[in-house]
């Protein structure tokens, strides 16, 4: 992985504290809104650490295999681009 490890992990770790703490609210029986909130939240932080990755995967393992790689690997990291698009749109 070619993100900076430390970005992700903060990122990674905050979620994880979101997600305890929507866990408490439920106990709690919070407030339904507030649930979803802290739930959307916790997605938003997710979706950033998602686009970190990608962004560090098309500058690195994209880029050089399409400036070092031939037309087989070019093909394969377009199709994994598009895989993940595709589960990021359903």
């Amino acid at each position: 992985m070619r993100a900076d490890k430390d970005q992700i992990t903060r990122l990674l770790k905050t979620s994880r504290g979101q997600i305890d703490g929507v866990l408490k609210m439920i106990d709690q029986d919070k407030y339904c809104v507030d649930i979803v909130n802290q739930i959307m939240a916790c997605d938003a932080v997710l979706k950033k650490a998602v686009k970190e990755i990608l962004r560090a995967h098309i500058g690195g393992c994209i880029s050089e295999a399409f400036t070092e790689g031939n037309e087989s690997e070019r093909e394969k990291k377009i199709d994994e681009l598009i895989a993940v698009f595709d589960k990021m749109t359903k």
